[in-house]
């Protein structure tokens, strides 16, 4: 019971004071002084009451504290730089959103305008070569664009392209520059 109970505040205790120490606007010391201390009202009787039962069974407590501390920071670092080859942290990703927006929102008119859907009905017709392609094109652009690894802005230029080759199969005509 005890050793459950020190894995548990240990692991918590150092989650959250990495993440004050690192992440936070500027720690406070009021703050960490209070995190630290309620972790340590469960950590310091945790290692205690086993150390006066048996003191090889208080040695083994402490190193189970430093190893659950050691294996949640090792944790946390990993995460972070999970967190950090993710897609919207990459350069560019922000713009390449905001045309993949536009080239939805675009797309969307023929989607939700009734009158649209009626003068070009090839544009929600998937039968149509050109509107599969277009299907196709913004099923990889989402999936890109949340997932790391792959090439987001290539992905919205085909999508771009496919809506643009879609229009034309249609017969929409295009907008004056």
């Amino acid at each position: 019971m005890w050793g459950l109970a020190l894995i548990l505040a240990t692991a918590a205790t150092t989650f959250v004071l990495h993440r004050k120490l690192t992440h936070g606007r500027g720690p406070e010391p009021d703050t960490i002084f209070w995190d630290l201390f309620a972790g340590l009202a469960v950590i310091a009787p945790a290692i205690l009451v086993p150390s006066v039962q048996s003191p090889p069974a208080g040695l083994v407590m402490v190193a189970l504290a430093g190893t659950t501390a050691a294996g949640t920071l090792a944790a946390a670092r990993k995460v972070e730089r999970v967190h950090a080859a993710e897609p919207w942290r990459r350069a560019g990703f922000a713009d390449d959103a905001a045309h993949h927006e536009v080239i939805l929102a675009q797309w969307r008119k023929y989607e939700l305008d009734p009158g649209r859907t009626i003068d070009y009905p090839a544009m929600t017709d998937v039968r149509v070569t050109e509107t599969a392609t277009l299907t196709k094109a913004m099923r990889e652009a989402e999936y890109c664009k949340v997932t790391a690894g792959t090439d987001y802005s290539a992905a919205v230029e085909r999508l771009a392209q496919a809506l643009t080759e879609a229009e034309r199969a249609a017969g929409v005509p295009r907008a004056p520059l």
